[in-house]
């Protein structure tokens, strides 16, 4: 990838008798911003409804998250997924190491599974951010019916989103 985002989305088998699939994503974006910048603005949990679209409805309701992120801290949200319906959603930040990476996973919410890396790497002329999320939908073949039909379209509008504010929060990428 030159100077834009890229999404690539692939299945895996899951090691369970239902045979259900885990599903991943992977998306990079070069920001001509720096890393402490690029940290101080994705770590904060205050900023998440700024890259998420509208219509997803996203609300942190936790009362004593913090304001940065920190290992065991617990972010309670709600998102309107699907026809306006909030989902409680609950995770957990699981590993933080200070301007390189971040983990969340979800402990309640519309997954069986969603572990999110969130990778920070100083460039030349900027930052590198490169997200890495693998998740698992409940419902076994259902679920896998609903990934193809609404869920996969939904997360890659999600990031497009968050790709295109941040395009326009800081320019785009020029390497030099």
């Amino acid at each position: 990838m030159a100077l834009g985002g890229i999404i690539t989305t692939k299945t895996r088998l899951a090691c369970c008798s239902s045979m259900s699939k885990v599903y991943s994503i992977h998306t990079e974006q070069f920001i001509p911003i720096s890393l402490e910048e690029a940290w101080d603005f994705f770590s904060s949990p205050a900023n998440l409804a700024k890259i998420t679209p509208a219509k997803m409805g996203f609300n942190i309701i936790s009362k004593h998250h913090g304001s940065k992120m920190y290992p065991g801290q617990i972010i309670e949200y709600t998102v309107k997924p699907l026809l306006g319906i909030p989902l409680y959603w609950m995770t957990e930040i699981t590993h933080v190491k200070e301007g390189a990476y971040f983990v969340d996973e979800q402990r309640f919410g519309p997954y069986t599974m969603w572990h999110h890396q969130h990778h920070f790497t100083a460039v030349q002329g900027g930052v590198k951010m490169e997200d890495i999320v693998h998740y698992k939908i409940p419902l076994g073949f259902l679920g896998d019916i609903a990934q193809v039909i609404l869920v996969k379209k939904q997360l890659q509008g999600i990031f497009d989103f968050r790709f295109q504010a941040v395009v326009q929060k800081w320019g785009t990428y020029k390497p030099y």
